[in-house]
């Protein structure tokens, strides 16, 4: 059986894309008045506090979002759950979607699965739940039992969910587009390339057909690992619409109380989840991207609560996967040995093969700011990450203020839904286990990468050796055309400031800065009181002197900004 791909044919809802639209279009006009207009140094002091008035955007996105379902509801899901970046206030607004999509009607549930097999549903599933298990925004998910008694959880898509989805990503479509208006964004980020991968990876959740194969290729990556579960398949009971997985559920990994009664630390299970997708990421460059609570189980092992049990992760939901490209492959591995052994130049080294630098970018300035991160964030708990970074922003910002403002860095569209999986990870960690230090899992799976980078195997050897020579012979033609550009006189040199030079130079910008609102300040100010003094354009003179004030409190607050 073979997925299909290609575009759902179904029709935009026009109604729905002008509601989208018009939330979208006022949640833009809101970041444009009140955080970036609101935030020149005259106008600052207008602004109300941000927390307080994006918690009211939350509240209504998650209003609208369990009123429409769709895509909407899978954007909340994962906002709600990036409690490592987003303030807890927000987080908890939208965590409600975790538990408030409204579920189908069991009828029309019954009628689609009778569709997509050509015969009654009850031929298909003796025994099915009218009640669904859990519900969520592309689709729902009933216990049912097959004819020979195996017990089997049924997902199903959601009635007339095509067109919903459509309608979502066209809406969408409209906001990316206008964010990619924003100069600096467009630098950084291919927005055409992204949102066709958004656009394909959610047309693909529609097919289960192609989920139920990745749910296979995990069962096949994951076989020599006891602690991991991945529900058979039962291929005589898919189809598009339909997917029949074998019943794997167990304790909620965000039941805390759950755990705690099954006598399963948190700490343990959040570990055990963590090196779980270091895995995925990093040995078998696929991923299940979609890490939210309802798609992960938590099964004890034998014994009795209270006893050190074992315990198994249970993963369910496979629409949403995301495969790390081989071009990339060496620099995602490079990366994570470059974080676990703390070096600095090795994460560097890992951008430039992943070509996320852009042109110029200062590598030694980067490497520097890489070694201050370490050294300041190595064995932070993961629930103190965000209140670290906070407390150490305005000294980071003063220290590396060129870089942050460069921002020289342009995001890979092939890594986003892997960024999202990793997201959605590091949110899922923080609320299970705050005290759970993430560098003391990730430094011995570093350490074994770096040992197998090291001890190449003969392939790896001769691919060196080739690599080698091949570099041997474009040496003469290298020197050739350095030695034509010093000729011509086109030879640049790059050089890097160290950083007592750059701030001095930050000092002397700042000066700069002051003196010429001083001297804007000063020559209306001149000019205001000559006109007023000759009796002459009284209003023209009393408008230069009030400009000369705007300038000079203009430079004041500058001054004090930067």
């Amino acid at each position: 059986m073979t997925a299909t791909d290609g575009k759902a044919q179904a029709s935009i809802d026009p109604r729905r894309y002008r509601r989208l639209v018009a939330f979208f279009f006022r949640v833009l006009l809101h970041a444009l008045v009140w955080d970036l207009l609101l935030n020149l140094p005259i106008l600052r002091r207008l602004r109300r506090p941000a927390l307080p008035r994006w918690v009211g955007i939350a509240r209504r996105f998650r209003f609208l979002a369990v009123e429409l379902g769709g895509v909407m509801i899978k954007l909340g899901q994962f906002l709600s759950t990036r409690a490592d970046l987003i303030p807890r206030e927000i987080t908890e607004e939208l965590s409600g979607l975790q538990d408030e999509v409204p579920a189908a009607k069991f009828d029309e549930i019954v009628a689609q699965i009778g569709d997509d097999f050509g015969r009654p549903a009850s031929e298909v599933f003796p025994v099915l739940a009218p009640e669904p298990s859990g519900a969520a925004s592309l689709a729902q998910v009933h216990e049912a039992e097959l004819a020979d008694g195996s017990a089997v959880v049924v997902k199903v898509l959601r009635p007339g969910i095509d067109s919903l989805v459509e309608t979502d990503l066209a809406a969408l479509r409209w906001a990316i587009r206008w964010l990619g208006l924003w100069r600096k964004l467009r630098r950084r980020v291919d927005v055409e390339r992204l949102i066709d991968e958004f656009d394909r990876t959610t047309r693909r959740e529609l097919d289960l057909v192609a989920e139920g194969h990745h749910a296979e290729r995990f069962a096949e990556l994951f076989a020599d690992d006891a602690g991991v579960v991945i529900p058979k398949v039962f291929w005589d009971q898919t189809r598009r619409r339909t997917l029949t997985l074998e019943n794997v559920a167990g304790i909620k990994i965000d039941d805390f109380d759950g755990l705690e009664a099954a006598g399963l630390e948190r700490r343990q299970v959040a570990r055990r989840l963590f090196e779980t997708y270091l895995r995925q990421i990093f040995d078998f460059h696929f991923v299940h991207a979609d890490p939210h609570p309802g798609n992960l189980f938590v099964l004890p092992g034998p014994g009795e609560p209270g006893e050190d049990r074992e315990l198994r992760i249970a993963f369910v939901d496979f629409g949403m996967v995301a495969s790390i490209p081989e071009r990339l492959q060496k620099a995602v591995r490079e990366f994570a040995v470059g974080i676990g052994t703390r070096d600095a130049y090795r994460i560097v080294q890992a951008y430039q093969w992943a070509g996320v630098l852009l042109p110029g970018a200062d590598l030694k300035r980067i490497e520097d700011a890489h070694e201050v991160l370490l050294d300041r964030f190595w064995g932070v708990e993961v629930g103190s990450l965000r209140d670290v970074a906070l407390a150490q922003m305005g000294e980071l910002l003063g220290e590396f203020r060129d870089l942050l403002f460069e921002m020289p860095f342009q995001l890979q569209v092939d890594l986003v839904f892997v960024d999202r999986a990793l997201g959605i990870l590091l949110g899922l960690t923080t609320q299970l286990a705050p005290e759970l230090d993430l560098w003391s899992v990730i430094r011995p799976f570093a350490e074994r990468l770096a040992r197998e980078t090291r001890s190449l195997g003969r392939k790896g050897l001769l691919r060196e050796v080739a690599e080698q020579l091949r570099i041997g012979v474009e040496l003469p033609r290298s020197l050739d055309q350095l030695v034509r550009q010093m000729r011509r006189g086109n030879l640049t040199v790059r050089s890097t400031l160290g950083s007592d030079m750059r701030r001095a130079f930050l000092h002397l910008e700042r000066a700069v800065v002051r003196l010429t609102w001083i001297v804007l300040g000063a020559g209306f100010l001149i000019s205001g009181t000559l006109l007023d003094g000759a009796g002459q354009r009284l209003a023209v003179g009393t408008g230069l002197v009030v400009l000369s004030g705007i300038c000079l409190l203009a430079g004041l607050f500058s001054a004090r900004r930067r």
